[in-house]
């Protein structure tokens, strides 16, 4: 059976093929397409090669609990914590206050070098798990704020970090401070994303 019609049939509706009616292609949509109802809320198809893996609910709630701001500032409150005490150890080890072996003064004790070592080591502790949930407190608020995840936000939030870090001390240290770590903030982003 041909499509195209016969020369002699020109006139009218006869010269249009009819092969596929509209009943019939509604049910070929149909069984191809399928209806409308879907059978899950909020399916993420990943883009890539392979198979799809659909989340589960139990999967997208974890997802979600890990990029909230709160387990962000947290855990980077953790990790600057363990990054202050690694370099407060190695500074406190190879910290100059030795006493001078032909000096006549008492020598310090194993006791009071593991005292000021732990001493030193909590205080750089300290300080970087201030710094890092400052930072990332400040830089979630900014990106969730701007609707936007690009370099922006962390030389933002290096500026107003190292600028409440550095008021400590007065307003031309702020000053510098939020130059400074807007400066490296800047620059890391960069070195991460074009490598």
């Amino acid at each position: 059976m041909s499509i195209i019609p016969k020369p002699e049939s020109q006139g009218g509706d006869a010269s249009k093929p009819h092969v596929i009616d509209t009943a019939e292609l509604d049910r070929m949509a149909m069984h191809f397409v399928g209806n409308m109802h879907r059978y899950r809320e909020n399916i993420i198809i990943p883009k890539g090669n392979g198979p799809i893996k659909i989340k589960t609910n139990e999967e997208k709630l974890i997802e979600t609990a890990v990029e909230s701001c709160a387990f962000k500032s947290a855990m980077a409150c953790v990790m600057g914590y363990g990054l202050g005490a690694a370099l407060g150890l190695f500074t406190a080890s190879v910290n100059p206050n030795m006493a001078d072996p032909f000096a006549n003064e008492k020598k310090q004790t194993a006791r009071e070098v593991f005292r000021e070592m732990r001493s030193t080591t909590h205080s750089y502790a300290k300080n970087f798990a201030l710094i890092g949930a400052v930072f990332s407190i400040v830089e979630c608020t900014i990106e969730s704020k701007r609707g936007v995840t690009d370099w922006r936000n962390g030389t933002y939030a290096g500026g107003i970090t190292g600028g409440l870090i550095g008021l400590r001390a007065g307003i031309k240290a702020g000053v510098i401070g939020g130059l400074g770590f807007a400066a490296f903030s800047t620059a890391i982003d960069y070195y991460m994303h074009m490598r």
